[in-house]
C-alpha cells in the first residue's frame, strides 16, 4: 500500500510538472533559467525605410512629414551572458487594452517600420508590440511582470539615455554623403552613456545600437561581438513616404512617464 502511494504521489508531481510547461493552446512552453542582463534595441529608421516599397498604415516609415528622424524602439531584451537570449517565457497573451495610456509614445517612439505582421508566442500572428510583448518581455521576470510596466520602463530608459542626441552633440548627424569612424560613434556613446554599446551595421549603414543594462537598469557594456559594421559607416537620411501623423490618427503623447 505504502509502494502504490508513493506511484500516485510521483504521478501527481509529473503531471504537475508538465502543466508548467504546456499551454493552454495545448503548446509547449519550455521553462527558461533567468536572464543576466538587458538590451535596449535602437533601429536607424534612415537605414530600414529605405527598404520600404509600399506603404501601410502600421508602417512607421510611411508617415510623411511625422516619420521618425531619430532612433526608435526595436525592443527591451532580457539576454544570457553567453550570448543566447530566452524567449515566449510565460503565457501571457498580449492585450493591448493594457497599454493604451502609452499609445502615443509607442507609435511614435516604438513604432513598427515594416508592413509585415510578425509571429507571437501565443497568438498567432500579431501587431509588434505584441511580438515584442511575448517573445522578450515574458522572460524579463522578476524585473517586470506586467505589460504595462514593461514598456513603460522601456520608453524612460529610451529617453534617459537619448541615443540620437550623444551622436548629435559629438557632430554625427544624419546624411546620405558623410561617413563616419565607427570608433569615433562608439566613443560617442560611451563617452555619455559610460559603457560600451553595440552597433549592427546593413553593409556601411548603421542598422542598430544596443545598450545593455544590468537588471537595476545602470549602464553595462555589451557583449564583446564581431561587429557586421566597416570602419566607416553611415547615418542616412530618407525621403518619407505617406501621410502625416493626423491623417492616419496616431494619438499624442500621454502623460504616463517618470524619471528613473
Amino acid at each position: 500500500m505504502a509502494s502504490l502511494s508513493a506511484q500516485i504521489i510521483l504521478c501527481i508531481a509529473l503531471i504537475s510538472a508538465t502543466c508548467l510547461i504546456i499551454g493552454v493552446n495545448g503548446s509547449a512552453v519550455e521553462r527558461q533559467r533567468e536572464f543576466d542582463y538587458f538590451a535596449l534595441a535602437l533601429q536607424w529608421p534612415g537605414t530600414i525605410c529605405h527598404q520600404t516599397r509600399h506603404c501601410c498604415s502600421s508602417n512607421g516609415c510611411c508617415r510623411g512629414s511625422d516619420s521618425p528622424t531619430e532612433f526608435t524602439i526595436h525592443g527591451l531584451w532580457p539576454d544570457y551572458n553567453d550570448g543566447s537570449w530566452p524567449s515566449c517565457c510565460a503565457r501571457s497573451q498580449f492585450d493591448i487594452k493594457e497599454i493604451s495610456t502609452l499609445m502615443g509614445a509607442l507609435q511614435k517612439y516604438w513604432p513598427s517600420l515594416y508592413c509585415s505582421r510578425p509571429s507571437t508566442c501565443f497568438s498567432g500572428k500579431g501587431i509588434f508590440w505584441a511580438h515584442e510583448w511575448e517573445t522578450h518581455g515574458t522572460c524579463s521576470s522578476p524585473v517586470f511582470h506586467d505589460e504595462y510596466s514593461y514598456f513603460l520602463t522601456a520608453l524612460n530608459v529610451y529617453f534617459k539615455y537619448n541615443v540620437t542626441k550623444m551622436l548629435n552633440e559629438a557632430g554625427y548627424v544624419p546624411s546620405n554623403s558623410e561617413r563616419y569612424p565607427l570608433g569615433g560613434l562608439v566613443s560617442a556613446i560611451e563617452n555619455s552613456f559610460q559603457a560600451t554599446p553595440e552597433v549592427i551595421c546593413s553593409k556601411h549603414d548603421v542598422k542598430e545600437i544596443r545598450l545593455c543594462f544590468y537588471k537595476d537598469f545602470k549602464p553595462r557594456n555589451c557583449l564583446a561581438s564581431k561587429t557586421s559594421c566597416p570602419k566607416y559607416v553611415s547615418l542616412p537620411t530618407y525621403v518619407a513616404l505617406g501621410r502625416n501623423e493626423s491623417d492616419m490618427g496616431i494619438e499624442r503623447i500621454s502623460g504616463d512617464f517618470e524619471a528613473l
